[in-house]
């Protein structure tokens, strides 16, 4: 009788995945609780941050023909093949970071950069975080340059070019590099605010800027086909998500195509969404997301945004020097880092809060805009020396 219950017993816990659960996946498991939780009840970027917490979760339970590996009745880890396996095949050929730049030109308006060309200096502005994190995470944290150029994309509060640079360069850091963008893309309303009014007085907070002129449907057009040539021309490894992105806008600004544009926007957009968030979070293995590294990049992600929105203001600050009779509100200057809209929208409800009457939400599209330009070159021209 007892040895027929040690066999039932043996059998039971051989054939599950209860023998395979370890220390660090349950460390793993709580990870995942706090991503959902941030997602959820504190509304963190929901969109993406949920489905990678539920990738980092599932990739952290023993299970079998799920993904890259599953657990035999022996007990054993191997080798298998399964659906997530080909789904998070989008991030390693790169095709879910492009595409998502599909769907954000679709819903982009360059018109108020066009308007005010001069806001692209802010937002190449804000690109000086990403450089001055590179330069801590090899000074202080001994990280490799692929790995600290990766990191320091964080700096542009741009979720999808993190992973297509971490993917050439870094791709064992792929989970907290993701991570760590869009958890700070959503705290940006948190992050940004002390280091704005740090940064102004209170007479430049209520500078009231001059109307926008209205941009026609060529300006618009000619823009992004311009956009497009030359910026692959200077930085060719930026070519899959710079078309993609003017594509989308193209799309967008044609009036012709709507189906193409409702598409790219939501269907298509949302499609992708679900399999690169959890796709992302199947890269959070224990065992991987468990080092003392993770906890380095969460911190140079604060340093990486602290530094982007402290040089678009200054920058700011400096073309009103220069140019005292047509001023910026150098609030628009944090605006920058391409978390698109939430960084303009930053820049509106703080300036609302000196002067309700001042409306700087289209202004602050223009650095807005500019920055996910910007760091999309950034990772290109880094990708071309480092790769």
């Amino acid at each position: 009788m007892s040895g027929i219950l040690n066999s039932v017993t043996d059998m039971f816990v051989n054939g599950t995945g209860f023998s395979a659960i370890s220390g660090p996946m349950i460390v793993m498991w709580l990870v995942s609780i706090v991503l959902m939780y941030l997602a959820i009840v504190k509304k963190y970027e929901p969109l993406l941050l949920l489905p990678i917490a539920i990738g980092a979760l599932a990739v952290n339970i023993p299970s079998r023909g799920f993904y890259e590996g599953g657990w035999g009745i022996e007990g054993m880890f191997t080798p298998t093949a399964g659906l997530f396996y080909y789904i998070s095949q989008g991030i390693h050929l790169e095709l879910f970071p492009p595409i998502i730049f599909l769907g954000v030109g679709a819903m982009t308006d360059f018109g108020p950069l066009i308007a005010n060309p001069r806001t692209l200096i802010l937002g190449g502005g804000a690109q000086f975080g990403v450089f001055i994190t590179m330069f801590c995470a090899v000074a202080f944290g001994g990280f490799t340059l692929g790995e600290a150029a990766s990191i320091g994309i964080i700096g542009g509060a741009d979720g999808p070019t993190s992973i297509f640079t971490a993917n050439k360069l870094a791709p064992h850091l792929i989970g907290p590099i993701a991570v760590a963008a869009y958890t700070y893309m959503a705290l940006v309303p948190l992050i940004q605010p002390p280091i704005m009014r740090a940064m102004t007085t209170a007479k430049e907070r209520v500078i009231r800027m001059k109307s926008l002129r209205k941009v026609s449907k060529l300006e618009r057009i000619t823009f992004a086909v311009m956009v497009m040539v030359v910026c692959v021309l200077v930085v060719p490894d930026a070519s899959a998500l710079i078309i993609m992105l003017m594509t989308g806008n193209i799309f967008k600004e044609a009036g012709v195509v709507e189906r193409l544009v409702k598409t790219a926007q939501n269907e298509l957009m949302n499609i992708v969404t679900i399999f690169l968030g959890t796709s992302v979070g199947l890269t959070m293995s224990a065992d991987i997301f468990l080092q003392p590294k993770t906890l380095m990049i969460i911190a140079m992600g604060v340093v990486a945004f602290g530094f982007s929105t402290f040089a678009g203001l200054l920058l700011a600050k400096i073309m009103n020097w220069c140019s005292p009779k047509n001023p910026v509100n150098p609030l628009i200057g944090s605006a920058g880092v391409s978390a698109v809209p939430m960084a303009a929208r930053v820049s509106q409800v703080e300036g609302a809060k000196y002067d309700p009457q001042n409306f700087l939400l289209m202004h602050a599209m223009g650095p807005n805009v500019s920055g996910v330009i910007g760091t999309a070159i950034c990772a290109g021209y880094m990708i071309s020396r480092l790769a």
